[in-house]
């Protein structure tokens, strides 16, 4: 019989792997890495229509979204974090893409649920991202920013409610667990298995933009959504840089 050594060299298929991954997080930073400012919408009348796919990014006030943009992007203020959080109440928009052309695109949505901000102001833009996310045509997945210490409100459930169905129809969906770096490891993987069993059928990842967990992870997951396989033999669809607004 022939005993494996415990600690055996990783063999030619394992190098390889690890090579291909590390290509593939080259690729997806880079492109993340190109990201600019295409336009802000106050109202959804005001977005553009668009071709390309286009990804989400939603969350509670505080819970770490501008800082997660800007750590994926590595640019330090393309998303801007207000000083008073939940006052920024528009819609933004980043072309992604090289050489000029736009083959993505960002949408960093209002955080919500700051207690200093008005309930009507609330209500209202609880509805324009409701509106948003079930009518946008162009929308192929969702980035959910969760600060892991608190768990899921009341207003991302209702967020995950007004998604569903179009994540039943194919819609990708992701929950990011901003601020890993407050937990240790018990506590992480506590907080990665109860939000897998609330995530409804998304993905669930650990971020730390202190540490850099998980960069690499949700830019290759993004760049997957934007370049589906199927796709690849298709006659690609781009779209012109928009003049900002």
């Amino acid at each position: 019989m022939i005993h494996t050594p415990p600690h055996a060299a990783p063999g030619p298929a394992t190098n390889a792997s690890k090579t291909a991954s590390t290509s593939a997080a080259v690729i997806a930073m880079g492109w993340m890495h190109t990201a600019k400012f295409l336009t802000t919408a106050p109202q959804l009348h005001f977005l553009p229509e668009l071709q390309v796919p286009e990804i989400a990014f939603v969350g509670r006030s505080n819970a770490g979204k501008s800082t997660c943009i800007n750590t994926l992007t590595q640019q330090k203020r393309l998303a801007f974090a207000s000083k008073t959080p939940g006052r920024t109440q528009s819609i933004n928009l980043f072309s992604l893409g090289k050489q000029g052309v736009t083959d993505a695109v960002l949408a960093d949505l209002p955080g919500y649920g700051y207690a200093a901000v008005p309930k009507s102001d609330k209500l209202r833009w609880q509805q324009v991202m409701a509106n948003y996310l079930v009518t946008r045509e162009n929308l192929v997945g969702i980035v959910l920013m969760c600060d892991p210490r608190h768990g899921l409100t009341e207003l991302d459930e209702i967020l995950l409610d007004v998604v569903r169905p179009r994540v039943e129809e194919g819609l990708k969906f992701l929950v990011v667990l901003t601020k890993a770096d407050k937990l240790n490891k018990t506590e992480a993987a506590k907080a990665l298995s109860i939000m897998e069993l609330q995530a409804g059928g998304g993905s669930v990842k650990l971020f730390s933009a202190l540490k850099k967990q998980g960069v690499d992870e949700v830019a290759q997951l993004l760049w997957q959504w934007a370049h589906p396989p199927a796709k690849k033999s298709a006659v690609p669809q781009v779209q012109p840089d928009v003049a900002p607004a």
